[in-house]
């Protein structure tokens, strides 16, 4: 058993050798010649991956091969302006920071079917109708079903080609051919390099095909999109592992069936991490949606529970409507439910509510939902859903044409937010003409909007009074 043991391990070895591949562990880094399903090192289980090793210095390919010159000062470096290019479309290039830079690789990723294979195809059509060339590369489709799809969504281009490929030697030698401005990779699961042995979508095949993209933009000054998919547990291997290679990384939020999709920048090396572009699906694909605070207010109803708040994406303000619904239940405990706001921060508000506010409100079900499907994450929020879920439990009408920002300590007391111009700008823009907002704010505000009623609250007691005055707010 010794013999046959040793046998195979040499064996292995020679396998490694000329492969050039061995395994490692990704918990601990332990490093063997074959595969094993338990890690000598650590003891977890199917944690050993195919790698390649490093090849001689010689023929080894990094991101800065080919650059002679040698370190120098930070104060001797030039400094230029990036030359970017349009996408064609306004909410894209607001996310990427201006537009798409040569040379940079932006990583998309989202749910299948939200929208990553059709926003790219509309782009790429726009930027070769600009006059630039495009490549876009596609493995899990023919070049036949991307020319039917194009022709629904109004994307034919003289300078957009379309390639079926998942060999990345195959595609890097089409890329260095045609020389594109910019080529997507539809997606980064489906390709492969021949010299790994492992399946296409493993950790070693994404990170080695996304090392090597990233390789061919920087050398050659080319703009690379790639198309990443992520189950709901986030458990697949390609996009954590490309999000620490590329340049920006941009996640599609929004259900399938769902009417608008919402892009956030979760990563950008030219570029702010706080914007937030939003698009419409309509039989033409996504279209972008500049006014979307008209559009999120269009179906308010005027009704007790219902309050808008003023959020700011980045640099973008956004009026947004919250609705509570606070109604008494026999059945114990009571539901708490949310909707695009997070559970626990709706429970900690209504502690807030019962122990400072005195108000009854912890044996009532609980519902929340922000109408439009934008998540909302800024602490601003907090007082606009204390006042909306405090308004449905009394079944009172709050003030009309009010908007509602600030944060909510534990104590009752209510903070500043920032941008708070910003905001009650948006909000006089769509006709509101009050704003009830954080006392610090308030006084920094105060004589700016003549044409605002203007009000400040110390605590949540406060706030609550002035949003709902006893003066017809009664709903029958």
């Amino acid at each position: 058993g010794r013999d046959c043991n040793r046998q195979s391990l040499l064996f292995g070895d020679f396998m490694a050798k000329k492969k050039k591949t061995a395994y490692v562990c990704q918990n601990c880094g332990y490093d063997t010649v074959k595969w094993m399903g338990k890690c000598p090192g650590c003891g977890a289980w199917n944690t050993m991956v195919e790698e390649i090793v490093a090849p001689p210095a010689a023929e080894r390919r990094g991101v800065g091969a080919g650059n002679a010159e040698g370190p120098q000062p930070i104060a001797e470096i030039a400094v230029e302006d990036l030359p970017r290019f349009s996408t064609g479309s306004g909410e894209l290039d607001r996310v990427l920071g201006g537009g798409v830079i040569p040379g940079s690789m932006v990583l998309i990723v989202g749910d299948p079917g939200v929208g990553k294979s059709s926003l790219t195809l509309r782009v790429s059509a726009d930027i070769a109708r600009a006059g630039h060339r495009v490549l876009y590369v596609t493995g899990e489709e023919s070049a036949r079903q991307i020319r039917m799809r194009a022709d629904r969504l109004q994307a034919i281009a003289d300078d957009l080609l379309v390639v079926s490929e998942t060999n990345l030697d195959t595609i890097c030698a089409h890329v260095e051919r045609e020389r594109p401005a910019l080529f997507i990779i539809d997606s980064i699961q489906t390709m492969y390099r021949p010299d790994i042995e492992s399946a296409p979508g493993s950790v070693s095949q994404v990170r080695e095909c996304a090392m090597e993209l990233m390789r061919v933009a920087k050398t050659a000054g080319i703009a690379v999109f790639v198309i990443g998919h992520v189950t709901k547990e986030g458990s697949l291997a390609g996009p954590r592992v490309l999000e620490h290679i590329v340049d920006t990384v941009l996640y599609f939020e929004g259900e399938r069936n769902a009417e608008y999709r919402v892009l956030r920048a979760v990563k950008n090396r030219f570029g702010s991490t706080n914007e937030l572009g939003l698009f419409e699906m309509r039989d033409v694909g996504l279209v972008d949606v500049p006014d979307a605070s008209k559009l999120f207010l269009s179906e308010r109803a005027m009704e007790s529970g219902s309050i808008i708040v003023p959020t700011v994406e980045g640099t973008r303000p956004l009026l947004v409507e919250v609705q509570a619904l606070v109604a008494p239940t026999p059945y114990q405990p009571p539901r708490r439910t949310a909707d695009s706001v997070d559970v626990k921060r709706i429970q900690l508000l209504l502690a807030v509510l019962e122990k400072r506010v005195k108000l009854p409100i912890g044996a009532a079900d609980v519902y929340v939902k922000v109408a439009g499907g934008i998540r909302l994450d800024e602490p601003a929020a907090d007082l606009a859903l204390s006042v909306a879920m405090a308004s449905s439990f009394a079944n009172r009408l709050p003030r009309p044409h009010m908007v509602v920002c600030g944060e909510v300590g534990l104590s009752g007391e209510v903070r500043a937010v920032s941008q708070a111009e910003l905001r009650v700008a948006e909000a006089r823009r769509l006709g509101f003409r009050a704003a009830l907002l954080p006392m610090k704010n308030h006084r920094q505000l105060e004589g700016k909007f003549t044409d605002m009623e203007l009000f400040g609250a110390e605590t949540i007691s406060d706030a609550l009074k002035c949003a709902m005055p006893r003066e017809k707010t009664f709903k029958k």
